[in-house]
Parts: C-alpha cells; sequence; structure tokens
C-alpha cells in the first residue's frame, strides 16, 4: 500500500479502499495495517529525518524507495507501536527487505533501524507496554 502510495500520488483514503478493501474480512489485520500506514504517511517527515540522521554519505533520495518504505515501517513500529516488541519490528523489516528489495538490503535495513533503536533507547523515546516489552528470543533455550 505504501508503494503505490509513493508511485500513484493518489490519496490515502484510495489506496485503503481500493487496494486494501480486500483485506476488511480479518479485521484485526485489516485495523493494524491500516494504522502502519496511515502512522507512517502522518510522520513520514519525522521518520525519513530520523533515517538521514543513521544514514551516512548518503543521500535519502538515493536509497531505493522499497528500502526507505520498509525503514519507515520499522521505525514507525518502534516510535507509535507500543505493544509491539522493538525485535519483532526491526525483524520484519530485515525480512521484507531482503523478499522484495536485495539480500544487501536486509543488513542495510538492519544497520539503520539498530542505531534508531538505540538513540531512541537511549533518549527515553522508546516508550513499549504490554506485550512491547518482550525482549528474549522466542527459541526455546536448551538445556
Amino acid at each position: 500500500m505504501l508503494y503505490a502510495y509513493e508511485l500513484s500520488g493518489s490519496s490515502p483514503e484510495f489506496i485503503l479502499d481500493d487496494l486494501f478493501s480486500e483485506f476488511r474480512s480479518d479485521k484485526e489485520s485489516y485495523e493494524f495495517g491500516k494504522s502502519l500506514f496511515l502512522n507512517v504517511i502522518e510522520h513520514s517527515d519525522e521518520l525519513d529525518g530520523m533515517i538521514a540522521k543513521k544514514i551516512k554519505n548518503w543521500e535519502l533520495d538515493r536509497i531505493a524507495l522499497i528500502d526507505r518504505i520498509v525503514l519507515r515501517m520499522g521505525i514507525c513500529e518502534l516510535r507509535y507501536f507500543p505493544e509491539i516488541p522493538p525485535k519483532v519490528s526491526i525483524n520484519e523489516a530485515i525480512e521484507l527487505a531482503k523478499k522484495f528489495s536485495t539480500e544487501r538490503s536486509g543488513k542495510f535495513v538492519n544497520g539503520v533501524l539498530d542505531a534508531v533503536y538505540n538513540e531512541l533507547k537511549e533518549t527515553g523515546q522508546l516508550i513499549k507496554h504490554g506485550r512491547g516489552l518482550i525482549d528474549k528470543s522466542l527459541r526455546k533455550e536448551e538445556d
């Protein structure tokens, strides 16, 4: 949806009605996707500023569009979705970058999101509650 929004110049409402309406049957997923979509758009200048601070020797507009979108989504989840654990946001963003961009994009996204995560944590801007406080690996510990 964010990719279509960036390329088409259509309104967020049009994108939601036209492209995302088929997912309304799964209310929870639809509401999450809609919220993430609208939050990324609403905070895009702030998110881009956070990305720009973490990339060295790069201009923001030189980053592939899909990578910028994935970074915006990941940072948006870190900042504005307190119920999502940071590791989940970062890992999902890495997987999206690998799937829709390149293998190198996964490493790039990981580096930027890790730097943003650490800054948010150090400055007290990382606000998490409930499940968002989970900071342990979900893998079962070996005996």
